[in-house]
């Protein structure tokens, strides 16, 4: 009988829980382990090894909340996040909780649709749904103020001291004065969430292959069929990255965007 998508989310947990108590201390912030102690966790366990090993990790980094058996030895004000730290090693690090929730308070801003109706009609899933509407729409550019053009979409590299990782698309843009950008974009659609972890490893995918541009972030969300863009950039205190600006866009036929919606966007610039 195939595994149930509840049973391969509680041996998920058992695994990472078992490598995070074989390592953690009181008073640890920091708790390093290796892919390969999931195998051997697993046979302490007595549960059968899951086929894709990866998923594990990348499930607690991306996908899920951390279970509360880790999340309970976390300093007040900070969670843990899993960071990758080279070829199939890892660390839990307590972090500052900055969760990136969409402030659904916020006004949305009406976009007259340009997605070719072919595409918005035979896109394959929210995330390809949401990367394709972003793009065609050049929604990077509107948000940004930026000139944006795509790069390449879930470029797949190894990153020096984080390991392999994957971003769902690479932008590369000019200003009106001229400095050049990289931005990379991670979408989430469904029940997925924008990662922090996710965009400190963008940035230093940026660092490392685009090391002569100026670095910028783009987290881009559905929510009720609106699209939440959050940018991001570096923080000179901590080095890691943090949210600058937020933005919340509908895309709608030309027809229904009234002329008093027009007012209220002119009154913006003054």
């Amino acid at each position: 009988m195939p595994e149930s998508s509840q049973q391969r989310s509680s041996k998920y947990a058992q695994l990472i829980i078992h490598v995070f108590r074989e390592h953690y201390q009181p008073g640890d912030h920091v708790v390093a382990f290796e892919r390969d102690e999931l195998v051997s966790g697993a046979a302490t366990l007595g549960i059968d090894l899951p086929k894709n090993l990866g998923d594990v990790v990348y499930s607690f980094r991306y996908r899920r909340a951390m279970p509360e058996e880790i999340a309970k030895y976390a300093p007040d004000g900070m969670v843990w996040d899993i960071y990758g730290k080279g070829d199939a090693r890892y660390e839990f690090e307590a972090v500052l909780d900055q969760s990136i929730v969409p402030n659904r308070h916020l006004r949305a801003i009406k976009i007259p649709d340009s997605t070719p109706g072919i595409i918005a009609q035979h896109v394959m899933g929210s995330e390809q749904a949401l990367l394709a509407k972003v793009r065609y729409n050049r929604l990077i550019d509107v948000f940004t103020g930026i000139v944006c053009y795509s790069l390449q979409n879930h470029l797949r590299t190894k990153v020096p001291n984080v390991g392999q990782i994957e971003t769902d698309e690479v932008y590369l843009g000019v200003s009106k004065a001229g400095t050049q950008y990289v931005i990379p974009v991670e979408a989430k659609g469904g029940t997925d969430k924008l990662s922090v972890v996710q965009m400190n490893q963008d940035l230093e995918l940026a660092k490392s292959r685009f090391p002569t541009l100026e670095c910028r972030l783009v987290g881009a969300q559905f929510v009720d069929n609106d699209i939440y863009l959050f940018l991001f950039a570096e923080s000179t205190d901590t080095g890691r990255v943090e949210v600058l600006q937020e933005g919340r866009f509908r895309l709608v036929p030309p027809s229904e965007i009234t002329e008093s919606d027009l007012h209220d966007y002119r009154q913006t610039l003054q």
